[in-house]
């Protein structure tokens, strides 16, 4: 019986720890997209803050960052003013758009999170989150940033707010706006 009862438990383990590897790896690499780089981004059509209407297809011959966030993410509010004065100041007026998309809020806890956080590019609405559910899965957490080129082609997808990665990003940003 001490036997039996011994395989059952190191078995149990060895399949807890299997599944839990299997499920850490899925995690891992799609980082909760639905989405992966090469594929065309799902087009999609929003409010901004400031009353404009802004449909992504309408954008093409532009290279486009979205910003997935909310004024409750933490790690959003740390990502955000990097993305005002290191992108966002630098290429405004060049072929670039940002726009924040702010899951699942109402408009005047939009433009307060703006305030609050001093940026000055467009947050758009996203109503129960149906745009962030053409990217990502339901539950997966956000910040998330999308970089799409010209073409409409998804090019660099960001999750959580990692230095390294940022700066990346952001190389690729650039380059892709020069051209």
């Amino acid at each position: 019986m001490k036997s039996l009862l011994k395989t059952v438990l190191i078995t149990f383990v060895f399949l807890t720890i299997c599944c839990g590897t299997l499920k850490a790896q899925a995690e891992d690499n799609s980082r909760g997209y639905l989405v992966n780089v090469g594929d065309m981004a799902p087009d999609f059509k929003t409010t901004l803050n400031n009353g404009e209407k802004f449909k992504l297809s309408d954008h093409r011959g532009k290279v486009i960052m979205l910003q997935f966030t909310a004024s409750w993410c933490g790690v959003c509010r740390k990502e955000m003013p990097f993305i005002e004065s290191e992108i966002w100041q630098e290429l405004k007026n060049k072929n670039f758009v940002l726009i924040g998309i702010d899951r699942n809020e109402p408009l005047e806890k939009v433009n307060e999170f703006a305030q609050q956080t001093n940026i000055t590019y467009p947050l758009g609405l996203d109503p129960g989150g149906a745009i962030f559910e053409k990217y990502a899965m339901k539950n997966a957490g956000i910040t998330r940033n999308v970089i799409i080129d010209e073409q409409g082609i998804i090019i660099y997808l960001t999750r959580l707010f990692n230095r390294e990665e940022f700066d990346e990003m952001k190389k690729v940003l650039f380059e892709s706006v020069k051209h």
